[in-house]
């Protein structure tokens, strides 16, 4: 029998596997290059590493792997959260690494309001969390600000309504920011407006707001979704410059309301809120104007009742002053008198010293003593000349009476030795006249040295009491003691006066020790006055 082939010859195709791979692609692609799926975000851990999104989208029965390439994911306006619903477009192909097949999306959106309203509350809780809505961070207003910010769209009703209201209300400064208040890039506008806002200084060319306006009309849910954004709501709690919502009508609400400082329930409403009534904010300075001025006369009339009161309660001048003109009339006549009685009594007074004074002054001292100087000056002299006298008449007499030639000679030579001798006297006599001369204006010097005037004429002054006796220590001294002061040039008089925590006197003598060249003892000036 005739053996089967093992190889029998066969037209099936044979395919390699990445030929398989590619043809199924193809064919999936050319079968589903577009399709629109309704699922739920599974597996979603945020973008890769390489900024690829990778999960998968499931339903009651099936899964799908899905991915999102970085260029398409940067621009969703809503982004995969897990567990929410979401429908997505895309198209589906494979992947040959591992026989799988995924859907490739490029755009995403909320199935439906639960899901954006699941989203907003989500977010609003992360910020929340954040700080971002706490009250104690939101500015107040300025009553009435001179630049005005307005952040929205430049061609829509919202600009011209919150104008007209400004221009009815108060006009002020109005600076525009245009943005798109609806699309992809709108979040994006709308935040970079409140910051370029913010980063006005107050010196640059174009004024910086006092407040800013965000501003958009009403509108659904979608259409309002800009302005939940992180990057909206981020830049609105980050303004210095206070910041009022405007964003829909009054029953719509955005994330941006709870981070502004204040919202407003529609953008007519915002400028209310920005400025006060200028015909409201006259009446009210011209009320208060009134008020001022009537109280201001009300005031004055108070016052003067109360002047006139007063000056009824109140003496005469001439009444106040009377008795006190009569005490200094009295005083005055005593005064007069008791002047003259003491001035006759330090007269008195005065020439007593004046005469004990000249008794004891230097001059007179040295007037005696330099007549007691010249008085033996003259014994001296007389004396000398009747001691050469006698010696002389003694040798002439012991000279006659010699007889021999050496007798003579001895005689000649002491008549010699003699007349030296009166020579040494005379000039003994001489320098011990100088000497005592100089000793004498030595004295005199010493005695001007001590003497109290050449003190006084170095600044200091002499304290005499009431019986012209000096006074040597402050324990002489009480509170309301009259003294006089005895200067180089004159003398006043003066009043003891006791300084609260004056240190009490010292009667106590002053150390021994070496004496400062120049000065005076106080026991030698004060013997000027020893009677």
């Amino acid at each position: 029998m005739n053996q089967p082939d093992p190889n029998p010859p066969s037209n099936v195709q044979e395919w390699t596997v990445s030929t398989l791979s590619g043809a199924l692609r193809r064919t999936l692609e050319d079968a589903f290059g577009f399709v629109r799926l309704r699922a739920e975000v599974s597996g979603y851990r945020g973008p890769h590493s390489s900024g690829h999104c990778y999960f998968s989208l499931k339903d009651e029965g099936a899964r799908i792997d899905a991915v999102i390439w970085k260029g398409v994911f940067s621009r969703l306006k809503v982004k995969p959260q897990e567990g929410l619903e979401v429908v997505v477009t895309g198209r589906i192909t494979t992947f040959p690494g591992s026989s799988k097949y995924q859907i490739v999306v490029e755009t995403i959106e909320p199935a439906g309001v639960g899901a954006l309203m699941a989203i907003l509350e989500e977010r609003r809780r992360k910020l929340a969390a954040e700080g971002l809505f706490d009250e104690r961070r939101k500015q107040v207003l300025p009553y009435l600000p001179e630049v005005v910010g307005v952040v929205t769209s430049p061609t829509g009703a919202v600009i011209r309504d919150i104008l007209h209201r400004l221009a009815d209300r108060f006009p002020r400064h109005v600076l525009v920011w245009p943005v798109r208040v609806q699309g992809e890039t709108s979040a994006a506008e709308v935040a970079a407006a409140i910051r370029g806002f913010n980063t006005i200084g107050p010196g640059d060319v174009v004024p910086r707001p006092d407040v800013i306006i965000v501003a958009r009309g009403g509108g659904s849910l979608e259409d309002l979704w800009s302005f939940n954004e992180e990057v909206v709501v981020r830049a609105a709690a980050e303004s210095d410059i206070p910041l009022v919502s405007a964003v829909g009508h009054e029953t719509d609400w955005t994330l941006i309301d709870l981070a502004a400082d204040l919202r407003a329930p529609t953008p007519t409403g915002a400028a209310e809120k920005v400025v006060p009534v200028r015909s409201e904010l006259i009446a009210q300075v011209d009320t208060l104007a009134r008020r001022h001025l009537g109280a201001m006369h009300r005031l004055l009339e108070r016052r003067r009742a109360d002047v006139r009161a007063l000056a009824r309660a109140l003496p005469r001048a001439e009444d106040l002053t009377a008795s006190a003109r009569q005490r200094l009339d009295l005083a005055a006549g005593r005064l007069r008198h008791g002047l003259n009685a003491n001035a006759r009594r330090h007269e008195v007074e005065l020439n007593r010293l004046a005469q004990r004074l000249a008794r004891l002054s230097p001059q007179a001292r040295l007037a005696e003593r330099s007549a007691v100087l010249q008085g033996l000056e003259r014994r001296l002299v007389a004396g000398l000349a009747a001691n050469t006298l006698r010696r002389r008449g003694a040798f002439e007499r012991s000279a006659s009476r010699l007889a021999f030639r050496p007798v003579k000679e001895r005689w000649g030579n002491a008549s010699e030795r003699l007349a030296l001798a009166g020579i040494r006297a005379r000039r003994c006599y001489e320098a011990s006249l100088v000497q005592r001369r100089e000793r004498l204006q030595a004295c005199w010097k010493l005695l001007e040295s001590l003497s109290h005037k050449g003190v006084l004429a170095r600044g200091y002054a002499v304290v005499l009491d009431n019986a012209r006796r000096p006074v040597r220590s402050v324990a002489d001294l009480s509170e309301g003691m009259a003294v006089s002061l005895q200067l180089a040039d004159g003398e006043r008089r003066a009043t003891i006066a006791d300084e609260e925590g004056a240190a009490p006197a010292r009667t106590a003598s002053r150390p021994r020790g070496k004496a400062r060249e120049g000065a005076i003892p106080a026991a030698r000036q004060a013997s000027l006055f020893d009677p």
